[in-house]
């Protein structure tokens, strides 16, 4: 049966459009929506639509008419920023028919604020680095030892590695922390700080030791599926650029134990180091990451599975032909940016 795949806060998020499209086969049509008229997904996709900045007032109403209107079956968020907006409303956006696959708000909130993040993955017994957003509890912390340098800082709520700094003194420290600040009043994340602005920082150990990316996936009642995995040899612009799956039975017994305390809905990214033979939690993503591509050429199709569960089919072992020792680089391509398809 076919069906028609919104995807909202499309960018450049040009391999999930052609994915999709290769999985639905024809049954159905690829929307992707932006504000911005020439974001390249938007070339890809089959019909292109330009909605509000998400902090527009109209953003909600202006999604739901383009659902109405182009009889949305399925909407996809690709963007951290969205994804607490799409879960407030969804019951209001799923009442026009259409499917928000999107977990709930407590997963979101746990997810995009990286304070709760590191909580909930101390709650349920596992590794994360040590994190605090006092600057004054950090400098005890590292006068009396048990915090060392070199530490990360970042934005509390953020996306894409935006604002991240590697540290290495306590001057460095300090000045970085204040220009965080002054820098988040000024960004796309100062609306999500602003309720907590004295702890919108975070400050964390950084790690040493080999990065992994991790795509678990739950159905869309939330139980697990499968956990699939690659080891970042690069990255690029905080994504990864080049990468080797993986298949390791304590990635699959890590990715089970976040998967059902989580009971996220569909993809969730992770970022995982591996640190004298233990493994460190440091991110949850529930969306699809910019390393998906290197677990979908690896051999699963997660594009393919979305589409089965829409129609109903509960056995999609079919799409899972995940092996180990694939490498994949990512390159840039240009594109003709045309506005024909605009509506």
């Amino acid at each position: 049966m076919g069906k028609n795949i919104l995807f909202t806060c499309t960018g450049r998020r040009n391999y999930l459009i052609n994915y999709f499209k290769d999985a639905l086969n024809g049954n159905g049509k690829i929307f992707a929506a932006d504000q911005a008229l020439l974001a390249p997904a938007l070339v890809d996709a089959d019909v292109a639509i330009i909605l509000p900045n998400i902090y527009d007032e109209n953003y909600i109403s202006a999604l739901k008419e383009a659902i109405i209107k182009h009889k949305i079956d399925a909407v996809i968020s690709l963007n951290d920023l969205e994804l607490p907006i799409l879960s407030k409303h969804k019951t209001e956006l799923e009442n026009t028919g259409t499917q928000v696959i999107i977990s709930n708000e407590d997963v979101i909130d746990t997810a995009f604020d990286k304070m709760e993040t590191f909580n909930f993955i101390k709650q349920i017994g596992l590794n994360t680095p040590k994190t605090f957003t006092n600057f004054k509890e950090t400098k005890t912390a590292i006068e009396n030892g048990t915090l060392k340098f070199p530490l990360v800082v970042k934005p509390r709520w953020g996306s894409a590695s935006i604002g991240v700094d590697f540290l290495e003194t306590m001057e460095e420290l300090e000045l970085t922390f204040t220009l965080q600040q002054l820098k988040l009043k000024k960004s796309t994340l100062s609306a999500v700080g602003q309720h907590d602005f004295d702890n919108a920082i975070l400050i964390q150990e950084k790690l040493d030791g080999k990065e992994y990316g991790m795509d678990i996936l739950n159905d869309f009642e939330g139980n697990y599926v499968g956990t699939f995995v690659r080891e970042k040899l690069s990255m690029r612009a905080g994504e990864t650029d080049m990468a080797l799956s993986v298949i390791d039975p304590k990635f699959e017994s890590l990715g089970r134990t976040i998967a059902t305390h989580l009971k996220h809905i569909g993809i969730l990214d992770c970022d995982v180091f591996a640190v004298n033979n233990k493994l460190y939690l440091l991110e949850l993503n529930p969306r699809f990451g910019g390393g998906y591509p290197f677990s979908h050429e690896a051999g699963i199709n997660i594009a393919a599975i979305y589409i089965d569960w829409l129609n109903n089919i509960v056995d999609v072992t079919g799409h899972n032909q995940y092996k180990a020792g694939i490498l994949f680089s990512k390159y840039d391509r240009l594109m003709k940016i045309t506005s024909k398809k605009l509506v």
